[in-house]
């Protein structure tokens, strides 16, 4: 029920925005979670990139700080990431989840940055 989109192919120095909606969430069960952005390159683990309460309070692990924002839609049920100076380490099938990763994953929308 998590609906990821947004990725692509993008030259080192540029811009995407992701989004993930929660199709089949009632607001009532999205609008108070933490939800998260994760990220999984391959042959590693999939690891956290940042985080939004239900208060709008955020959260960013070191290597995106100052680059990514994340964002959340209640009415929408969508959340975002706006993602700027993107490097060719930020390569990486980009996945949402609640910070407790209690809901189904989506199949992921990957985000390719070439040198």
């Amino acid at each position: 029920q998590l609906v990821e989109s947004g990725g692509g192919l993008v030259q080192a120095g540029g811009s995407l925005r992701l989004a993930c909606r929660a199709q089949r969430m009632i607001l009532s069960t999205f609008s108070p979670l933490t939800w998260a952005w994760y990220r999984q390159a391959p042959g590693k683990e999939r690891e956290l990139v940042a985080s939004i309460d239900s208060r709008g309070m955020t959260d960013y692990t070191e290597f995106v700080k100052g680059r990514f924002t994340i964002s959340r839609d209640n009415g929408k049920k969508t959340l975002y990431l706006q993602m700027n100076g993107l490097k060719p380490e930020d390569t990486a099938a980009y996945y949402c989840n609640t910070l407790d990763k209690s809901v189904t994953w989506g199949q992921g929308t990957q985000v390719t940055v070439s040198s």
